[in-house]
């Protein structure tokens, strides 16, 4: 499995990294801007587009009354929408910011789902019994994980809390292994974020991600998927460094 970027991501040291403590800071303080499900999160590319997706794709898996776990929640984007699509759900919200759960809440039980549960906590601290969830979604947290150690437990453990045929949908920022693709899209993710608030925003971002991510590659994910017993797993929608896909069990 290839394995870049295990001790240094973006020239940061993963010692160096933010603290969970820290994340959670930052996202305590940027509520609004993950609240806007027209656009979702800007900063993704196509992430209108994505959104609708990954949603139109669990909607054809799941039935009124199944279970939903949406790890990273923020202001519940994901799960809205999946609502949209089919509901009602057994919604589990997981974040690390309690005012980006108590947003995603108030946001979900305006729709008439009353059964939604919270979990402040790291993901990797989540704790529940085999065969729980029929989908689960990862929308732009998984670059949060730091060795490989950290990701094939936490991909071990999202294949065992699914059912059997249930599916895992992601929806993050990854790189690319091979250095002049990355340099290129690399360039064009900044190109992408001047369009949206120039050349500050686009420094901004870059400097977050420098300190909070540790994004792997696509290839190295699939590679973890087929380890902890995905039996199969594919594409939905790929735009540079952003990608959405999903594995079933």
């Amino acid at each position: 499995m290839q394995n870049n970027s295990t001790t240094e991501t973006f020239g940061c040291p993963l010692s160096e990294k933010s603290s969970i403590e820290e994340i959670r800071e930052r996202f305590d303080h940027d509520v609004e801007r993950f609240s806007q499900l027209e656009t979702g999160q800007q900063a993704i590319m196509d992430a209108p587009l994505v959104l609708e997706l990954l949603a139109q794709s669990a909607a054809r898996r799941l039935q009124p009354g199944s279970t939903l776990l949406d790890l990273g929640c923020g202001a519940g984007n994901f799960t809205l929408r999946i609502l949209q699509e089919i509901s009602p759900l057994q919604c589990h919200l997981v974040d690390l910011s309690r005012p980006m759960l108590e947003r995603a809440r108030t946001r979900i039980q305006t729709t008439g789902v009353t059964s939604v549960t919270c979990h402040q906590t790291d993901m990797r601290q989540l704790d529940f019994p085999s065969h729980s969830f029929d989908c689960i979604v990862a929308g732009a947290v998984l670059h949060h994980l730091r060795d490989e150690a950290d990701w094939m437990n936490v991909f071990a453990r999202l294949q065992d809390w699914l059912k059997p045929g249930g599916r895992l949908y992601v929806a993050d920022f990854t790189i690319f292994d091979a250095d002049d693709v990355q340099e290129l899209m690399w360039n064009r993710f900044g190109k992408h974020l001047e369009t949206l608030g120039g050349a500050a925003y686009r420094q901004k971002v870059f400097a977050y991600v420098h300190k909070e991510d540790s994004p792997r590659s696509l290839p190295f994910q699939f590679e973890l998927l087929r380890r902890s017993g995905f039996k199969e797993y594919d594409v939905l929608h790929r735009n540079g460094l952003n990608v959405c896909y999903f594995g079933t069990k």
